[in-house]
């Protein structure tokens, strides 16, 4: 049985690409979608089926990471629901600020996993910048851009519309910090 080669692969990289682009519609997103599919066409290139198209089958490696990736969202946004609506039910009802911690804690469960994951583990956690680049397995700069990003967006007004700076949620670090 003849496999299928790694140039044979990178010959079809453009459409590969044109494809994750077009479910994607987002290009960081398209491109994770086709390193994926790139390690897993390489790994699994043994059960390509010489009779079939290479084109065809990447396209539909490319196709099922997508999809498995929106569903794994789904997934992470009907658990980011439930995990900020536990932490609501835990509050008193006449606490004053429940409303704005039901905000935070949604916020908070709203980020996208690479940004919580960073602002836990320095913030809740206190890891530093190191220990979480090392417990991520990422560089510290990966660190520092997610946290800045994960801190802007809980920093937003959008965020929190109607409330006045002075009111506005203090971040510890970035620029809140004072």
């Amino acid at each position: 049985m003849s496999h299928l080669q790694p140039t044979d692969i990178l010959e079809e990289m453009s459409s590969m690409r044109r494809y994750a682009r077009s479910l994607a519609r987002d290009e960081a997103l398209a491109d994770d979608v086709v390193q994926d599919a790139l390690l897993n066409a390489l790994e699994k290139r043994h059960t390509f089926r010489p009779d079939s198209s290479p084109k065809r089958w990447l396209l539909s490696i490319v196709h099922n990471i997508f999809i498995s990736a929106r569903r794994r969202e789904q997934a992470e946004a009907r658990r980011d629901s439930r995990f900020a609506q536990t932490l609501v039910d835990r509050l008193e009802p006449d606490q004053e600020h429940a409303a704005c911690l039901q905000e935070v804690a949604s916020a908070f469960a709203a980020l996208p996993e690479h940004h919580r994951a960073v602002l836990h583990l320095v913030a809740v956690e206190g890891q530093s910048y190191q220990e979480a680049a090392t417990i991520l397995e990422v560089p510290i700069g990966t660190v520092m851009s997610r946290l800045s990003r994960a801190r802007a967006a809980l920093r937003s007004p959008r965020r929190f519309p109607g409330v006045g700076d002075k009111d506005r949620l203090k971040i510890i670090g970035g620029q809140d910090a004072d």
